[in-house]
């Protein structure tokens, strides 16, 4: 079985305002301060203003990646926060990341990095089964067989 390799949150933030989502001065103070927050270590900032008047963000860290993708017209930031480390907070990093960027409503999503589980987990949740379906159609096949004989 194989080890836990790291935590990864992906949190959606909606409502917050164009001007806080195109100003790459104050997200890259947000990230650096979600960063020394959550106890990670920065390594490379880049980023790239899009077509869209938002920006993409990325930050390498000695612990993995943070991340985060703005939509200034939709008020919209897509975030990515992934550690494998164990003294890291990524709770605490998006925390920082609330305060700056000031959203109405915050979906978040936290994922289990190579945390594979039982082999009953790996198997789908939903069984789809289409032998009902066979049997009707069959059926439905036999019915009008025995009508057409009749006539």
């Amino acid at each position: 079985m194989m080890k836990l390799t790291g935590k990864h949150l992906l949190v959606d933030m909606y409502g917050c305002s164009f001007k806080t989502l195109a100003d790459i001065a104050l997200i890259k103070e947000a990230m650096l301060t979600a960063i020394s927050d959550a106890n990670m270590t920065l390594l490379h900032f880049s980023y790239q203003q899009t077509d869209s008047q938002g920006l993409a963000a990325c930050a390498l860290l000695a612990e993995s990646h943070m991340s985060i993708h703005t939509y200034p017209t939709l008020g919209y930031a897509a975030i990515d926060v992934f550690t494998c480390s164990d003294h890291s907070r990524p709770d605490k990093a998006v925390a920082a990341l609330k305060t700056y960027l000031k959203p109405e409503k915050v979906k978040a999503t936290t994922i289990k990095r190579g945390d594979f589980g039982s082999e009953k987990d790996m198997k789908p949740k939903i069984k789809v089964s289409i032998a009902p379906l066979r049997r009707v159609k069959n059926t439905g096949a036999k019915v009008l067989k025995l009508l057409s004989r009749n006539q």
